[in-house]
């Protein structure tokens, strides 16, 4: 059993990608979703409605991010 969960390994891209995101500090994606907020409601107020929806909705993924940021700090990848 230990042999088939230990099969399915990160692939190269991803640990080159959670390395350089581990160098990170957690608040980078925090500021980020915080930023596009921001920018969001400034575009709404300007009455750019459309861009400011599409800027508005990075902030979920931004936050995602965050989180999957301090997993793989905490816990490492494989």
């Amino acid at each position: 059993m230990e042999k088939l969960a230990n099969s399915h390994g990160e692939g190269k891209v991803a640990e080159m990608i959670e390395d350089q995101t581990a160098k990170l500090p957690s608040d980078t994606f925090l500021w980020a979703a915080v930023g596009a907020m921001s920018i969001s409601l400034a575009l709404t107020l300007m009455r750019k409605k459309h861009a400011g929806l599409f800027i508005g909705q990075w902030a979920a993924p931004f936050l995602l991010f965050g989180i999957y940021n301090k997993l793989v700090k905490q816990h490492g990848h494989d």
